[in-house]
């Protein structure tokens, strides 16, 4: 079983190569195919608490057999506020140091692919051998001009090959923005959506396939729509192929009233992105119909969320090709 959200950079919307010639890029590519980790141990066995925690946080069953999700691969190599430890090698610190000190110090994750051997189970440890894949050439994009590093992993249990991991992420100098503009960008995009100043950047775009195309046609029609299996009758957001509780590819389409409550929420203050201007709330909204959504809080100061407030779903248009849902709190 495999699973993966893109094959490569195309994940950044108005990715292309530059023709300036470039001589960091020669430094970078003496790090492709040097070790990242290796043998390196998880940080923690595989555990019924963190398992439990993922699941709530998703609002994932656990499964029957008290194993983790097959997506919880990655989870298990993280090393966490510990940093570089947990038995990495230094060539990956020393990759994303190197673009630090050029000046591409900002970082987004832009894709990866997975490959699920078999399940891992309470009390089994990890270990893992990771190395940097490739740099790609300077890239111009949307958020910024950067170079794309790709890791590839491997996780064990003993001996045994649990799975695979692939992770791509782009180091960019952040685009220039016009100097002069105040307000966060969905403020002025809220007060005049046709007339985009010259020099804000976009909103990056959602990825829409096949399995979320009809979610994005609903959102145009000012509809949040999430799926409810046929079968059993269990919602499920975000969209999927299949019933996470039951496996049925049986589903409908349910449009949610949009009430809801705040279940948990961040404040983002760091690292900063173009077209979001630090600090702002994230929030994971509760709806009525039982199905939780990551979106903005908007009506309210960032440091004026609270667990627990209710919320009205209404739609906010960042600019001239994107309206996006999001839920409005009262103070």
């Amino acid at each position: 079983m495999s699973a993966g959200n893109g094959a490569g950079p195309r994940a950044v919307p108005g990715e292309r190569e530059t023709d300036e010639p470039d001589a960091l890029y020669e430094r970078l590519c003496a790090y492709a195919g040097r070790p990242a980790a290796a043998s390196a141990p998880g940080r923690d066995p595989v555990n019924e608490p963190m398992i439990r925690h993922w699941c709530e946080a998703l609002g994932h069953p656990v499964p029957p057999d008290g194993s983790a999700p097959a997506t919880m691969l990655q989870v298990w190599t993280m090393a966490g506020l510990a940093g570089p430890g947990s038995g990495r090698s230094g060539a990956y610190g020393e990759l994303l140091a190197t673009l630090d000190g050029a000046g591409y110090s900002s970082v987004v994750a832009t894709d990866c692919e997975q490959e699920y051997i078999r399940p891992l189970r309470p009390g089994d440890e990890i270990t893992f051998d990771a190395v940097i894949d490739s740099v790609s050439p300077r890239k111009t994009t949307k958020l910024g001009t950067g170079y794309f590093v790709t890791t590839r992993m491997e996780v064990r249990v003993g001996a045994a090959l649990a799975g695979t991991h692939r992770f791509r992420i782009l180091k960019y100098r952040p685009a220039r923005r016009r100097t002069g503009e105040s307000g966060s960008a969905a403020d002025r995009a809220r007060e005049s959506p046709p007339e985009r100043p010259r020099g804000i950047p976009l909103r990056p775009r959602p990825v829409v396939n096949r399995d979320n195309a009809g979610f994005w046609e609903g959102v145009q029609r000012h509809q949040f729509l999430f799926q409810r299996c046929a079968t059993c009758a269990v919602p499920r957001f975000p969209w999927l192929p299949g019933c996470n509780a039951c496996g049925s590819a049986e589903w409908r389409a349910v449009a949610a009233f949009g009430h809801g409550t705040v279940y948990s929420y961040v404040v983002m203050h760091h690292p900063p992105f173009p077209a979001f201007d630090p600090p702002y709330a994230v929030a994971l909204v509760e709806l009525d119909e039982g199905v939780r959504v990551i979106s903005n809080v908007t009506g309210v100061r960032h440091d004026q969320v609270r667990i627990g407030m209710p919320v009205e779903l209404e739609f906010l248009r960042v600019d001239d090709d994107l309206e996006l849902p999001v839920f409005r709190g009262a103070a």
